[in-house]
């Protein structure tokens, strides 16, 4: 029976390219929990972006071969040895993909626009020192500058730019980059996300976030970032909260899916709307939206408050 996933054993390395570790791991593994998506998804295009050992994008490719799908991979890593690598892990596993030596997707832009089905990244997300981010060799695979988001926040902008309409972006993070934060990031260009891996190693917390293009997220992202005016005649900002209805079966008094504006009558004073999302994943900031009502409280001591709970 042919093997799912790429096997250890015939991946290459080269003492200049991270080797496959939990983080890797993690990762394969949830693809392997979204296999049967993926399949019925049938990518025409799959991109690795930080290929390293080649490890991921032949997990990939074994994984989508069962159907035959014609799929067109394509892997790119800053670091030449990695470059060398993947294709030596691809050819011992009788997978191909174009390999390529660039930063990110550099040069590419053009030729993927909106064309990526199926990317995944594991990007270097470590907290570092800023000046080890982007250096040669190894520690390019793990050096995420501060709270390891340098790389990261590079990344986000270009798989939007990359991905085609029904495309899906696999991302490793770890707690200390905020993946709440990330996911608030991505739903202000119109995605929708969910952890679809959490795994905690004696080192570090991972998270597998998936981003896909979602219509309702897009039209929503459009509606907050409009400036409105209330019926007082003063004029609210709209901007993006958060994706995650955390406590929506803890707090009864606020309902899922529910949009009102905070209407704002006394002294003038820009106010969020907020919005209450479906719930994506559990245990990442239970108390994010509290703490948002209370910084509104004391931003506005002499402002009455209407909207909420009327």
């Amino acid at each position: 029976m042919l093997s799912r996933i790429a096997q250890i054993r015939l991946v290459s390395s080269h003492p200049e390219v991270y080797d496959p570790c939990d983080d890797s791991f993690a990762l394969v593994d949830a693809l392997l929990a979204d296999r049967a998506n993926l399949l019925e998804h049938q990518p025409s295009i799959c991109m690795e972006v930080g290929c390293g050992s080649g490890y991921v994008i032949t997990s990939l490719a074994l994984m989508l071969r069962e159907v035959d799908s014609g799929a067109y991979y394509i892997a790119t890593d800053i670091n030449p040895h990695a470059v060398r690598v993947t294709r030596e892990t691809l050819e011992a596993h009788g997978c191909h993909a174009e390999v390529l030596n660039t930063d990110i997707a550099s040069g590419l832009e053009k030729r993927l626009s909106k064309s990526v089905d199926v990317m995944v990244v594991n990007p270097p997300y470590v907290p570092t020192p800023e000046e080890e981010v982007g250096c040669y060799g190894i520690a390019s695979a793990w050096a995420g500058g501060e709270n390891g988001r340098r790389v990261i926040d590079k990344i986000l902008p270009v798989s939007d730019k990359l991905l085609s309409d029904k495309g899906w972006l696999y991302l490793v993070t770890l707690s200390a980059n905020n993946p709440l934060e990330l996911c608030l990031q991505m739903r202000k260009k119109g995605y929708a996300s969910r952890i679809i891996l959490q795994r905690s190693t004696e080192e570090e917390s991972l998270h597998i976030i998936k981003f896909w293009r979602d219509l309702d997220t897009l039209l929503e992202a459009n509606e907050f970032m409009s400036l409105d005016k209330t019926e007082d005649g003063l004029a609210t900002e709209s901007l993006p909260f958060t994706p995650f209805s955390l406590w929506k079966q803890r707090n009864r008094n606020i309902k899922p899916n529910l949009f009102q504006p905070v209407r704002v009558v006394g002294r003038p004073a820009f106010v969020q709307k907020a919005k209450i999302f479906d719930a994506y994943v559990d245990d990442v900031a239970n108390l994010k939206f509290v703490g948002y009502l209370v910084s509104i409280a004391r931003a506005n001591r002499n402002t009455k408050l209407r909207g909420w709970g009327e």
